[in-house]
């Protein structure tokens, strides 16, 4: 392996990061696969406080077991 190489790999990897070594095409699909797992987890968050909100409202409405409430 020559030095040059090596000095050029570096520089690439100072100037671009990690993103030096992945082509662009590369980089487009996975940041498309990022944003699919984010809309994923955002629609499952939102899902889970709706759960929670008509949780509490039914826990609400039930008899009280104990005259703490």
């Amino acid at each position: 392996m020559s030095h040059t190489a090596i000095s050029n790999w570096r520089e690439a990897y100072q100037a671009k990061g990690e993103a030096a070594f992945f082509s662009s095409e590369t980089q487009e699909r996975s940041v498309e696969v990022l944003e699919g797992r984010v809309a994923e987890l955002e629609r499952f968050c939102g899902q889970l406080a709706l759960e929670n909100t008509v949780l509490k409202k039914a826990l609400h409405l039930l008899p009280s077991s104990n005259a703490t409430r």
